[in-house]
C-alpha cells in the first residue's frame, strides 16, 4: 500500500471514530434539577447561554421549587443530579444511608433571610407570638432554619401547642400571600427575599448569615447520583468543570451577567426582576465552587 493510500485510509478511520464519539455524546443525557432562584445563578446562566454544552452528555433541565422535591428525584432516579440545598442533602444522606448521591461542588453562600411585613408589627425577636412565616416547602433548607431560629428565641410552633404558625408556601405564594397580608412573614431565598422587601413593601428581619461564624453559610451545591457518577466520571469532571467556569464568568462581571440571568427567569416564571430587586438580591448572594470529586 502506498503512502497516499495509506494516509487516506487513515484519515477515513479516524473521521469514521469521530462520528461515532459524537454520536455517543449525543445519545448520553444528563438529567439535570435546579432552582429558578438566584441562589442558583450559575444554572440559570448556563441553561440560558449553553454554558454546559461541552460537558460530553445532551442536558435535560428540571425545575423544582425546594429542596425536599429534588432530593426525591434522585430517590426516583428522576434526574442524575440537581442543585439543592443542604437540609434536604442531609436528610436525604441519612436516609439512604448514604448510597444514593454524593455531594460534588459547592454553588452558592447567601442570600437567605427572613423578611416580613412593614405593617405586621414585628420589630424585635419578642413579636413573632400569633404570627404567620412561611417557608418554601417543609424540611427544605429555609423550613428548617426557621424552626431551629424561632426555637432559639423562645418559641414552639401551633403543632406542638406554641403560638407561632409555620406553613410552607411555594415562593410564588409565599408573595401572594404576603401582599394580601394573609402572611406575616418568610424565610426565604433570593430573588424572593428582595421581591418581598420590594414589591411586597416588607422589612428584611435578618439575613441569615448574621447566624453564621464569619457570615459563610451553604445555600446550594451540587449533587449527583452515585450510580451516574460511577457510570459517567468524564461528564460529571467536565459538569464541575463547566460550573468554575461560570462561576468565574458571573462573579468576574455581574452587571453583564444580570441580564442574562434577569431574561432566562423571565422565561421560566414569565415576569422578569425589576432592576432595584435584582441588584439587591445579587449583592447578598456569594457565587462560589469547591469541586470534592477525586
Amino acid at each position: 500500500m502506498g503512502p497516499r493510500r495509506f494516509l487516506t485510509r487513515l484519515l477515513l478511520v479516524m473521521m469514521l471514530a469521530g462520528r461515532i464519539a459524537s454520536a455517543e455524546q449525543q445519545g448520553k443525557l444528563l438529567r439535570l434539577g435546579y432552582f429558578p432562584n438566584l441562589t442558583h445563578a450559575q444554572a440559570i446562566y448556563a441553561r440560558a447561554t449553553g454554558a454546559f454544552g461541552n460537558v460530553g452528555a445532551r442536558i435535560q433541565w428540571t425545575a423544582f421549587n425546594a429542596g425536599p422535591t429534588a432530593v426525591e428525584a434522585l430517590f426516583t432516579d428522576a434526574v442524575d443530579a440537581t442543585f439543592v440545598g443542604p437540609s434536604p442533602t442531609i436528610n436525604g444522606y441519612i436516609k439512604s444511608k448514604g448510597e444514593k448521591f454524593v455531594v460534588v461542588s459547592g454553588g452558592a453562600s447567601g442570600g437567605a433571610g427572613l423578611v416580613v411585613r412593614g405593617d405586621a408589627g414585628i420589630t424585635t425577636t419578642k413579636d413573632f407570638g400569633g404570627k404567620v412565616i412561611a417557608t418554601p416547602q417543609l424540611g427544605n433548607t429555609q423550613d428548617i432554619a426557621a424552626r431551629v431560629w424561632l426555637a432559639q428565641q423562645g418559641y414552639r410552633l401551633r403543632e406542638r401547642g406554641g403560638n407561632v404558625s409555620l406553613v410552607a408556601l411555594s415562593n410564588a405564594d409565599q408573595l401572594t400571600m404576603f401582599k394580601k397580608r394573609q402572611i406575616d412573614g418568610a424565610w426565604t431565598v433570593e430573588p424572593w427575599l428582595a421581591r418581598l422587601e420590594v414589591e411586597g413593601g416588607g422589612t428584611v428581619f435578618l439575613e441569615e448569615k448574621t447566624l453564621w461564624p464569619g457570615g459563610t453559610y451553604v445555600t446550594t451545591h451540587l449533587v449527583v447520583n452515585k450510580t451516574f457518577l460511577a457510570d459517567n466520571q468524564a461528564i460529571v469532571r467536565n459538569l464541575i468543570a463547566a460550573l468554575v467556569e461560570v462561576t468565574r464568568r458571573i462573579n468576574s462581571d455581574k452587571a453583564a451577567a444580570i441580564p442574562i440571568l434577569n431574561d432566562q427567569l423571565k422565561r421560566e416564571t414569565g415576569k422578569a426582576l425589576n432592576a432595584q430587586v435584582i441588584q439587591k438580591a445579587m449583592t447578598r448572594i456569594e457565587l462560589r465552587h469547591r469541586e470534592t470529586i477525586t
